[in-house]
């Protein structure tokens, strides 16, 4: 039997503060009745003074590994997905190696927005499965709140900061990831983009979106790379013990579920408490699951997701 990259152990990091709908709306022409009923969020968590992507994500990994019952020394890779880094460069995953100590491993970033734990996850198997890697913490971690427009209402409720990781294992046997499938579309650049860069106004930006045509290619897009990876992996949903989605909207959770045939009880849903944390909300959702006892060794797990670019992606994996 080939090596495939299993999943020992998963962790998750928040920020100290908690803010619920009632609280933002104090600040934002808004009410909890009308983001609750758009997007299903309640709640999410802002990183304060001190807390940047590296070192939520570097609280994940520790988590991520104490469960695997690892030491840092182990890992010989690590790949972080943020669309916020700490800095330009280098890369927030080499600072997470070297605050964890390890004196020298593969570390680098990968961008692809709300996808990014998805090709993150996608880059590390293939490292695993080509022999490149033994065990690798693949980390989602975003501060996406200090991208955010805070007079846009549209957009500055969805948003929440965290990191989720992984920690991937290199073995012989049934578990492990079973496929991976990604795509990208780069026309849809103005649907959803933050308005800078280092290129263009050498500043930061913010975040602008045009959300019902989102909505619209986020429901098509992720029901039909599901029913991909689910094909490279000879299985079909009736095979699927949980779906792990990007937390963006319930109504997109319950859309594409809906679309595939889905009962809404195998979709694990946290967007209620942590709003849309882009890279970090699938391996976020992912730990939460895992950690209450839903998702549980030999269960067949389907991860996906789809952010700006337009890409969007699925894994399918024996846990």
């Amino acid at each position: 039997m080939s090596v495939r990259s299993v999943i020992a152990g998963t962790g998750s990091a928040l920020p100290r503060r908690r803010i619920d709908n009632a609280e933002l709306a104090e600040t934002v022409d808004t009410s909890d009745a009308w983001i609750v009923e758009r997007t299903g969020i309640r709640s999410r968590y802002i990183a304060g003074d001190g807390e940047t992507t590296a070192s939520l994500a570097t609280e994940a990994a520790r988590n991520a590994l104490e469960a695997a019952g690892f030491q840092p020394s182990d890992i010989d890779l690590i790949v972080l997905a943020t669309a916020t880094p700490d800095q330009t460069f280098p890369s927030s995953a080499t600072k997470v190696q070297a605050t964890l100590g390890i004196a020298d491993c593969v570390a680098f970033d990968v961008h692809a927005v709300c996808t990014g734990f998805l090709y993150a996850l996608t880059v590390a198997d293939s490292m695993v499965r080509s022999g490149n890697a033994r065990k690798a913490l693949v980390i989602g971690a975003e501060t996406f709140s200090r991208l955010l427009d805070w007079e846009d209402r549209a957009t500055c409720v969805l948003f929440g900061d965290g990191a989720g990781a992984v920690v991937l294992s290199a073995e012989d046997g049934p578990s492990g990831i079973l496929a991976t499938k990604l795509h990208a579309d780069g026309r849809h650049n103005d649907l959803l983009f933050v308005d800078g860069g280092p290129s263009t106004t050498g500043t930061v930006g913010k975040l602008r979106m045009k959300g019902r045509e989102v909505f619209r290619h986020a429901v098509v897009n992720l029901a039909d790379v599901l029913t991909e990876v689910l094909a490279d992996a000879g299985l079909s949903p009736a095979d699927v013990d949980w779906v792990v989605p990007h937390q963006a909207n319930a109504r997109i959770l319950d859309a594409t579920a809906r679309k595939l045939g889905l009962p809404a009880e195998k979709v694990v849903m946290t967007v209620d408490r942590h709003a849309n944390t882009s890279a970090a909300s699938v391996p976020l959702a992912l730990d939460t699951a895992v950690r209450d006892g839903r998702i549980k060794r030999g269960d067949l797990v389907v991860l996906e997701a789809m952010g700006g670019g337009f890409t969007w992606g699925a894994a399918a994996l024996r846990y």
